[in-house]
């Protein structure tokens, strides 16, 4: 695997330099302050590719570029923001850019409840637990309608947990949901939110799987003859929230995609954390019968805890069978005779990480434990398949 680390530009407290000594040789990265929608210009991508290359680093992987809601819910005026993602691959392919990550998740990206559960070892974890998603849902939101997602006894015990919060709590959790996680497309205000949910209130699972093979039949074309291959990153968490569906959650999502839009260009980024939040997801197997698809990987692996709640493990340790799933890329790999990019994806925050400002999950120490974890993991394997 192409062993790369996510690197957020110039505000991001983990520098290049870091990322170089912590023996990644690509950076994963965006034009993460231009607005959704608009058009990236290749003078901004050329400098910004300068920079990581001066640091001894390739950047050949862009997350993401975000799709413009106008696409998403297919009213306003998609094609106008169609023909800006266009130019923009065009600008990306002249920058060297061959792989460019996108989600198509209803107003938020990822989602999490705690920004910091603390572990039996003090380390401190990404969390996302399915009662406080309702309680914030139908008791700070109160969301038109929500108390009918969710089952009578976890409503109750979410009304109780939240007679027990005070002002300061709630605001919180409000702000750990929407303010807007590292990558996130944007954040919000709680009217904002409001307005955001309304938009998509009559759009239902299947008009958005049609808006996004729409999406692809319009881009795919286009990326194609750039040689870009367009990867999408799977629904986290992967399945409904606040409403909202999801539509790229389960192996039969991707395949049908796959199937409604056949082109070379129209990839996937497995993200084995965001699948492996659902029990029903075979993740080696996913990686064996997709591989052909897969052109970028996040590995991490989550602890599902039941009831929809899950925390972030370390990266060898969860429920993702790590091990059978570095075997089955490292397998598809000798098969077609090329290198995946792979960047370890949300590390604790552990060790001296736990007295300095960090962004959630990307903090340094966690991720270069991970990185080295599964750098470890990939070399053995290779050395016991050789022999």
């Amino acid at each position: 695997m192409t062993q790369a680390m996510r690197w957020f530009g110039a505000s991001d407290p983990v520098s290049l330099r870091d990322i170089r000594q912590s023996g990644a040789t690509d950076i994963v990265s965006a034009l993460h302050d231009l607005p959704n929608g608009a058009v990236w210009p290749a003078e901004t991508i050329a400098a910004y590719r300068d920079r990581i290359e001066a640091a001894g680093l390739r950047w050949r992987v862009v997350e993401s570029v975000p799709v413009h809601d106008d696409i998403k819910t297919g009213t306003g005026d998609p094609a106008r923001f169609l023909d800006a993602y266009c130019r923009t691959l065009t600008n990306l392919a002249a920058a060297g850019i061959d792989v460019v990550t996108y989600n198509f998740m209803p107003v938020l990206d990822w989602t999490r409840t705690d920004l910091g559960w603390e572990l039996p070892d003090g380390a401190r974890a990404l969390r996302f637990e399915h009662e406080m998603a309702a309680l914030y849902d139908c008791f700070i939101l109160r969301r038109p309608g929500a108390e009918a997602d969710y089952a009578p006894d976890l409503l109750e015990r979410a009304a109780r947990r939240h007679a027990a919060m005070d002002e300061g709590a709630c605001a919180a959790l409000e702000a750990t949901i929407i303010a807007g996680l590292p990558g996130s497309e944007e954040g919000f205000t709680r009217n904002g939110f409001r307005e955001a949910l309304a938009r998509y209130a009559e759009l239902g699972a299947d008009a958005l799987r049609a808006n996004l093979i729409a999406f692809l039949e319009a881009v795919c074309p286009h990326a194609e003859s750039l040689g870009i291959r367009l990867v999408v990153h799977p629904d986290d968490p992967p399945f409904p929230l606040f409403g909202l569906p999801r539509v790229v959650s389960t192996e039969a999502d991707v395949t049908q995609l796959f199937e409604a839009v056949p082109s070379a260009a129209n990839g996937l980024c497995f993200c084995s954390g965001s699948f492996g939040a659902r029990a029903d997801n075979d993740l080696p197997g996913m990686v064996e019968r997709l591989g052909s698809r897969i052109g970028f990987l996040h590995l991490r692996s989550v602890r599902r805890e039941g009831g929809g709640t899950f925390h972030e493990a370390a990266h060898l340790e969860g429920d993702a069978e790590m091990p059978r799933i570095v075997a089955a890329v490292h397998d598809l790999q000798m098969r077609e005779g090329r290198s995946i990019p792979m960047r370890p994806d949300h590390g604790h925050q552990m060790l001296d990480d736990l007295n300095k400002r960090t962004l959630p999950g990307y903090s340094l120490l966690g991720r270069m434990r991970g990185l080295a974890e599964l750098r470890g993991l990939e070399r053995g394997i290779a050395h016991a398949r050789a022999n």
